[in-house]
């Protein structure tokens, strides 16, 4: 049975200013194949079902368009030269037996350079993980590359608590990591069962799983 070569079909978007680089896996296969509905947006985290720019909109009132244009594409882009925010995941390319999303059907998966591409953006101080460190997660991978790297490169956790926080040291310079909660549906379980998010929503029943999330990123955002 021949295995669908999903591949990134974005190159690392790094503005010279940034400070900041969100990093995840790979978008959903119909990117690559391209195939867009009428509300992705071809760029990262484009897809129509992802939040990542929901919450970045509501974080920032940036009145974003969430649809298949130009205009929409260049919204976004301009929003990260402004805020000096970088996007890089960690994952080239994949291979899966099952046409979807999911970050547990990758096999054979090429990971990208990421110290390489850490060294060539010298002010980036911070990797922004959209999800932690389950399997096939941002942050799984980028400690399985660090293992198979030749770099001598240990994470040292700061906060275990939700987001998790560790930091890095690349040639005299000290990289944070935070790996949030991930801005897909399938996230919205882990944020159910957690205690802050009950709290607050038994405070306020309107509460829901986007408003916890937005809490969450204003902060490392």
């Amino acid at each position: 049975m021949e295995l669908f070569h999903h591949k990134h079909p974005f190159p690392p978007f790094i503005p010279e200013n940034a400070t900041k680089l969100i990093v995840g896996t790979l978008p959903p296969p119909r990117f690559t194949k391209r195939q867009l509905r009428e509300d992705d947006v071809d760029f990262c985290y484009g897809s129509g079902d992802g939040l990542l720019w929901i919450i970045l909109d509501r974080i920032f009132d940036l009145d974003l368009k969430f649809e298949n244009t130009d205009d929409a594409v260049e919204q976004r882009k301009n929003f990260l030269r402004e805020r000096g925010i970088g996007i890089c995941d960690v994952v080239e390319s994949s291979r899966r037996e099952k046409i979807d999303a999911s970050d547990l059907g990758m096999q054979k998966v090429e990971l990208r350079d990421m110290i390489g591409i850490l060294k060539e953006n010298p002010k980036i101080d911070t990797l922004l993980f959209t999800g932690g460190n389950s399997k096939n997660g941002p942050e799984y991978f980028f400690r399985k590359y660090l293992k198979e790297s030749t770099h001598d490169i240990r994470l040292k956790v700061i906060s275990n608590r939700s987001p998790r926080i560790h930091q890095f040291v690349l040639d005299g310079r000290l990289i944070k990591t935070v790996s949030l909660i991930a801005p897909s549906g399938a996230a919205n379980i882990a944020v159910g069962s957690s205690q802050l998010y009950k709290d607050l929503k038994k405070k306020n029943p309107e509460f829901n799983t986007i408003d916890f999330r937005v809490l969450q990123y204003k902060e490392f955002f």
